[in-house]
């Protein structure tokens, strides 16, 4: 009835899901051992501390929770968010509207403040914001790729510090391809993904956090066991963490040192973690940063030679994700089939009053590699004469060849 799986071989210019590196898929085929065997608790060990350098950071608690990214934002955020918490969330993109929701279903009270789709904030109008509204917590997205833009941290992360207000980022379109700086950016808990820039399937999402928020989930699990003195008691109006799966001090427990049992490790999924992290390593952060950079710029030259403009304000342009404003009179989802159907090559369109106005080219981690880019510009071209769209014929190629002969 059912025959052997074989997926089509594609070419995935998305902002995410990308391309596997070869070599985490090999080593998913390692064969699996107990989640308890001392050879398994070692990877977790090392997984641990190379997600502390990549993420530039000295906390204690840096691992991975089980799920796509969101389980990892969800994970934050219901541990941290106690019921009738101030939250402020800056929005400039779709996943801003995410962090809403959930902040909304653990009983936070939020402020949100809205930029237009292709800008993002002036830090000090964050700030500004937050003098207002007094929050609690601040959450906001790093890297947009609904919009391909990237927001300035460093100085709302000093400046929830000096209010004493927390600050949780959303990396996980960043982490792997663009610097993140944990400690020096004053983020008190922030969020990855594998299946963007660390090139590593989707179903883990890396966090980490330090002793502020420690200490506040900490809190809870008293309050939830009973064993919160009277004073504890006056600081929080909290109930328990109402997730079970998601509750990061149930989480620690299982990641420190008690390896307390908390759910079954995806045990296949953490080898390919700990090799995708291994392979950034590898390369060294500052050379895979520039190599995202190098890239990025080979694309833009090419599509900018075709006569295509781009969307956004260039100056806090995502490295890792190009965003082209379609022409006008063409039909943006009639091109991305034709580049699926014809040359194998997937780019993503984008959401809400930016759908069918533009598409996204992700260039990240094994995807952002020469021969994609120009794979994708000799082939958007092609379509695009195809569909008679005003273009400067055989500039695309040509440019970018120049550029990296």
């Amino acid at each position: 009835m059912y025959q052997d799986l074989s997926t089509p071989l594609r070419t995935i210019l998305t902002p995410g899901p990308v391309e596997v590196d070869p070599r985490v898929l090999r080593v998913m085929s390692t064969p699996i051992v107990g989640q308890f065997d001392p050879a398994f608790t070692s990877i977790m060990n090392e997984v641990m501390g190379m997600l502390r350098s990549l993420f530039k950071t000295k906390n204690q608690w840096a691992f991975p929770v089980d799920g796509t990214s969101r389980s990892g934002i969800e994970a934050m955020l219901c541990s941290v968010i106690k019921p009738g918490d101030r939250v402020l969330v800056p929005v400039y993109g779709r996943f801003g509207n995410l962090l809403i929701e959930i902040c909304e279903r653990y009983g936070a009270k939020v402020d949100i403040l809205e930029q237009e789709w292709g800008k993002v904030f002036e830090p000090a109008e964050i700030i500004q914001a937050i003098d207002d509204k007094q929050p609690d917590i601040v959450a906001l997205v790093h890297a947009e790729t609904s919009t391909g833009r990237m927001q300035p941290l460093k100085d709302i992360g000093e400046a929830c510090r000096k209010k004493d207000v927390l600050f949780i980022v959303d990396a996980v379109a960043s982490i792997g391809g663009v610097d993140v700086r944990v400690d020096e950016w004053c983020i008190d808990g922030l969020i990855a993904g594998t299946q963007k820039c660390l090139s590593v399937p989707s179903g883990m999402a890396p966090l980490t956090y330090n002793e502020r928020i420690e200490k506040r989930i900490a809190l809870r699990k008293k309050v939830e066991r009973g064993i919160a003195t009277e004073e504890e008691l006056q600081q929080t109006n909290s109930l328990y963490i109402k997730s079970n799966y998601f509750d990061l001090t149930m989480l620690q427990d299982y990641w420190g040192p008690r390896r307390l049992n908390h759910h079954t490790e995806a045990t296949s999924m953490l080898y390919a973690l700990r090799e995708g992290l291994r392979l950034v390593l590898e390369e060294g952060l500052d050379e895979r940063f520039a190599r995202h950079q190098y890239h990025e710029k080979a694309l833009v030259a090419g599509l900018e030679a075709m006569g295509l403009s781009l969307f956004g304000d260039p100056n806090v342009k995502l490295p890792t994700v190009t965003c082209i404003a379609v022409p006008e009179g063409i039909d943006a989802d009639a091109v991305r089939k034709m580049l699926l159907d014809m040359f194998g090559i997937e780019i993503a369109s984008s959401f809400g009053p930016l759908h069918g106005k533009i598409w996204r080219i992700g260039t990240m981690g094994y995807s952002c590699r020469r021969e994609n880019v120009l794979a994708v510009l000799g082939a958007l071209e092609a379509v695009l004469v195809y569909f008679g769209a005003p273009i400067h014929k055989g500039e695309a190629l040509k440019t970018a060849i120049n550029y990296y002969a």
